[in-house]
């Protein structure tokens, strides 16, 4: 059966767990009472933080659907310069501590490019944070010959981007491929002529939220 941590969890969860056993067990001899309390709170919210539950995509693949959990703050047609050189629709949306933070493919392809660019740590809220920010974007181009962008970007406690995927990988729609920790924010970038299906103040769930639908 599987467990629903995502792996790169595993690293934090493991020695603060051990560390709670101790601590809990000093102060059942010392009487430190407040603090296992405090590294239980603490391993409980790493595990909340890494939970990577199962998430099943709702029929047709026209469906673009949501890379990350979150409030969508940002549905609006702009220039993309960086990615796909032309108009774009631009969707945001911000992830706090408390969502889900495992990424998913919001429509399957394959993907042609992997650009990561090192940045600052803004909160991943305010605009400038696309522009600015640690962030790391896959394209994927669609069996159709259509290009999508989901863009991971760090935020002001996130530290660390996680992407397991490469050029020329095969992505499926709602596969996870990747992560980002401790608060952050996912940009889509996707064609002008695709059927809008979210406004900014909606929240979100990766893998099952639709965001638009492509158009014949």
């Amino acid at each position: 059966m599987r467990i629903p941590l995502a792996r790169e969890g595993y690293p934090f969860i493991i020695p603060l767990a051990v560390l709670t056993a101790v601590v809990w067990y000093l102060d059942s001899r010392f009487a430190f009472y407040p603090i296992h309390f405090f590294f239980l709170a603490l391993t409980c919210f790493v595990l909340w933080f890494f939970r990577d539950p199962v998430r099943i995509p709702p029929d047709g693949e026209d469906n673009i659907i949501s890379p990350a959990d979150g409030k969508v703050i940002k549905a609006e047609r702009v220039m993309d310069d960086r990615f796909l050189k032309t108009e774009a629709i631009k969707i945001s949306i911000f992830m706090d501590v408390f969502n889900v933070h495992v990424n998913r493919a919001p429509s399957s392809g394959r993907v042609v490019e992997v650009l990561y660019n090192p940045g600052k740590f803004i909160n991943a809220s305010f605009d400038k944070a696309s522009l600015l920010n640690e962030q790391n974007a896959i394209v994927v181009e669609t069996a159709s010959g259509r290009r999508y962008v989901a863009n991971q970007i760090a935020g002001l406690i996130a530290r660390r981007i996680v992407c397991d995927v490469k050029e020329n990988d095969m992505v499926r729609r709602g596969e996870r491929f990747g992560l980002i920790r401790f608060g952050s924010r996912l940009d889509v970038f996707l064609p002008i002529d695709v059927d809008l299906r979210v406004k900014i103040g909606d929240k979100v769930s990766a893998g099952t939220s639709v965001l638009a639908r492509w158009t014949s």
